[in-house]
């Protein structure tokens, strides 16, 4: 168990955080990081829960959402969009970060639509639960680890975590706060033992455990004890591959990849990564290195910083 003094020294530090962060909107998923963010930021000011949601999908968070915004009682924006408006928000997405990783572009295409609704309805600044898994070990594949190589696994994460809702909202003229990267935050997940980010309840292992001690009293038990799902399951957007493996057909497919290899040296991995591609280089033109490191992406011929294992251009990993 984790000693009641550390959950309390969490939920002060994250409270002035808040405080300190305050928005007037909060981006909704109902996973265990928004809902906190939510749950501190209606007790000292008028905050609104925005979240978005694609029409016919089979994405998770709305049901989630709505009970915190419930359990709150502060107003749910709701914001639910069709494909044609997904389309024209990756668009904007791979304009504004300069990707085309499928991944990176089917999750915060969703954001970008959430941060646009939450300014259509005269929010300024919005709040996001960034930072919550990085901290506190919210990703499945950290729960394997022994405590050395978890600690270890993790401050790297640190040095490399990036989110794209700041540039996103920058683009969109609407600020975006992020509590738990709050410096007193951050200081705290520094010192914070990682026995503690790792705990079991019922004999099931479970990451962002201190977190989820810390608040177990405060929000719903199904919030409290909710497992990550990625904001494409949440939102909707994981039938993207679906939907352009059937919008391309694999003879177009097989004849455009072959192309943009030749021509472009750029090796297109799904359908879905080649839509996006054909945007960002419609945008931008082929990815070229720029000598701005030794280290060059294999897939993309973009440079990588020479310690990364990952291309932030074409999501290629590991290289």
């Amino acid at each position: 168990m984790i000693p009641e003094r550390f959950c309390r020294e969490l939920r002060q530090v994250l409270t002035r955080a808040v405080e300190r962060n305050l928005g007037d909107a909060i981006l909704l998923s109902g996973g265990l990081d928004s809902s906190i963010i939510a749950l501190l930021a209606s007790k000292v000011g008028d905050v609104k829960a925005v979240s978005v949601y694609l029409e016919n999908s089979p994405g998770s968070d709305l049901r989630y959402a709505k009970m915190v915004a419930g359990f709150l009682g502060i107003e749910h924006l709701i914001r639910v969009f069709n494909l044609d408006e997904l389309e024209d928000a990756i668009r904007s997405t791979i304009r504004i970060l300069r990707t085309f990783d499928p991944m990176e572009v089917r999750n915060s295409a969703a954001i970008y639509i959430a941060l646009r609704h939450a300014k259509d309805n005269g929010r300024r600044v919005a709040m996001t639960g960034d930072g919550g898994d990085e901290l506190f070990a919210g990703y499945s594949f950290l729960y394997n680890l022994d405590l050395e190589e978890l600690d270890h696994k993790i401050r790297k994460i640190w040095k490399r975590m990036s989110f794209s809702s700041t540039a996103l909202g920058e683009a969109l003229g609407i600020k975006v706060n992020q509590p738990y990267l709050d410096p007193e935050m951050l200081s705290f997940a520094e010192k914070l033992d990682s026995r503690f980010r790792m705990g079991f309840r019922d004999e099931k292992r479970y990451g962002k455990f201190i977190l989820r001690m810390a608040f177990e009293e405060m929000l719903p038990e199904e919030i409290i004890w909710r497992e990550k799902v990625p904001i494409e399951g949440g939102s909707g957007t994981s039938i993207l591959p679906r939907i352009f493996d059937e919008k391309i057909s694999n003879q177009d497919f097989d004849k455009l990849r072959e192309r943009y290899l030749m021509e472009d040296g750029v090796k297109i991995r799904s359908k879905e990564q080649l839509f996006c591609y054909q945007i960002y280089r419609e945008l931008f033109g082929p990815p070229h290195p720029d000598g701005s490191t030794k280290k060059i992406c294999p897939m993309c011929h973009s440079n990588v910083p020479d310690d990364a294992s990952y291309c932030k251009v074409c999501g290629a990993y590991p290289i």
